[in-house]
Formats: structure tokens, sequence, C-alpha cells
């Protein structure tokens, strides 16, 4: 599993935990809704500084976007609410 597709993933997986919109992510990011859209998508590679800003605005930490997911599918993103 390539990083664009653990990002992907865990930033899908944890955006929804939130029950944060993509729009409501972006907004709180400072990016656009379709920025996001792309990076669910595997379309864009986010910056370590966008990793960054985007844990923050779902109360991970950055390292936890990036780890892939476990042998048994659970996520690895913990949601801090």
């Amino acid at each position: 599993m390539e990083i664009r597709d653990i990002l992907a993933a865990n930033l899908k997986q944890a955006r929804k935990s939130m029950g944060l919109s993509q729009e409501e992510l972006a907004g709180q990011v400072g990016i656009d809704r379709t920025y996001v859209s792309a990076l669910e998508r595997r379309v864009y590679a986010a910056s370590i500084d966008l990793v960054g800003r985007l844990a923050q605005a779902l109360g991970c930490e950055p390292y936890e976007l990036l780890l892939p997911p476990s042998a048994d599918g659970a996520s690895t993103t913990s949601s801090k609410t």
C-alpha cells in the first residue's frame, strides 16, 4: 500500500468519524473542498504542512494519518473529542 493510499483512507475515515463533510474540513484547514476530495481519491499528494493542519482539524497526530491499517483492518486514527 502506497503512502498516498494510506493517507487517503485514514483521512476519509477520520473525517467521517468526526462527522465532518469535505467542505467543513476544508474550511477548517483553509483549502478548497475539491482538494480534500482529491486527497481522498488519491489524486493529489499532501505536503507535510498540510498533513499537520489536517491532523489538527481532525483531533489526531499527523503520524496517525500516515500509519498503514493494522492486519485486522482496524483504524489507526483516533478521534479526540
